[in-house]
């Protein structure tokens, strides 16, 4: 999904997120699944990492079950 950030190819996403990556992927996440995320502080400064954020969604988003 962050690939399309920038038209970028998959391997050219780096493990650390920036504010406007972050910004963008809660967006998108919050479009494809039709929900609205309301993230703490607390929660957000998790997300600084694609795997901290993947980690992160998987708690919070409904029905979501993890990676995979």
């Amino acid at each position: 999904m962050l690939a399309g950030f920038g038209d970028r190819g998959t391997g050219e996403v780096g493990e650390t997120l920036d504010s406007l990556e972050l910004t963008w992927l809660i967006t998108q996440v919050e479009q494809r699944y039709g929900v609205e995320l309301d993230l703490s502080d607390e929660v957000f400064a998790h997300m600084g990492t694609v795997t901290g954020a993947v980690d992160t969604l998987a708690r919070v988003l409904p029905g979501a079950s993890g990676h995979g």
